[in-house]
């Protein structure tokens, strides 16, 4: 049974990697706020595990049993979202810290009857893919909103980060996902784009167009 502390490790490794499923150790100290020696001595249990593979110096590199182990962490985290906002009624901004602690219950049947409840959904809340109970994973094929071009339809299909902050922005301007969204104009000095949905236009910066992910 893996701890709470290696959960959370692996997990962060699961969200931080890149297309070779490598991420460095300054980047994963600076997402769990962790110091550096700490993180290291954590990442040779890994590696003893088989969870990675790592050398001095060199990115982290995330196995296929390491792989498997952290998407079934992030299978708990995103069914639990899930549970949250279509059982009990919680808003998409609201879950994402209740589920931070409810992902370590060490129960493979629990989460698998909250999967039969919900009819096996294939994402959470916030778009983002849900791991089987393999830990296989399909990612969707979407993109950055800033990304599109003036007078592409679009819609929204997930976003990058479950920040209370953000949602309750999205929230305000009565965007949510499934929403289909009209490229008004596209600023070439700053990349912030005017958008038409819902009957209603709004600006949005580019930092805002690169969270939102469309298809």
């Amino acid at each position: 049974m893996n701890s709470l502390t290696e959960e959370n490790y692996l997990k962060a490794i699961y969200n931080l990697v890149n297309e070779n499923d490598e991420v460095s150790v300054n980047d994963l100290s600076r997402q769990l706020n962790i110091k550096m020696p700490s993180v290291n001595s954590m990442i040779k249990k890994f590696a003893d595990k088989k969870w990675v593979k790592y050398e001095s110096y060199k990115p982290i590199k995330l196995t296929e049993s390491g792989k498997k182990e952290a998407s079934l962490i992030v299978r708990k985290h995103r069914l639990t979202e899930m549970f949250l906002v279509e059982k009990m009624g919680f808003g998409w901004e609201n879950v994402h810290e209740i589920a931070e602690q409810l992902e370590h219950i060490h129960s493979e049947v629990f989460f698998d009857k909250m999967d039969e409840i919900l009819n096996y959904p294939k994402v959470d809340p916030h778009g983002e893919p849900i791991p089987d109970k393999d830990g296989n994973v399909i990612q969707p094929d979407l993109k950055k909103l800033s990304k599109c071009k003036e007078n592409d339809r679009v819609e929204l299909a997930s976003v990058t980060t479950s920040s209370e902050e953000f949602l309750s922005f999205l929230n305000k301007r009565n965007l949510s996902l499934g929403t289909e969204i009209k490229v008004l104009q596209r600023e070439d000095f700053d990349q912030s784009m005017k958008v038409f949905y819902n009957n209603q236009e709004e600006n949005f910066s580019k930092t805002v167009c690169d969270r939102l992910l469309v298809k």
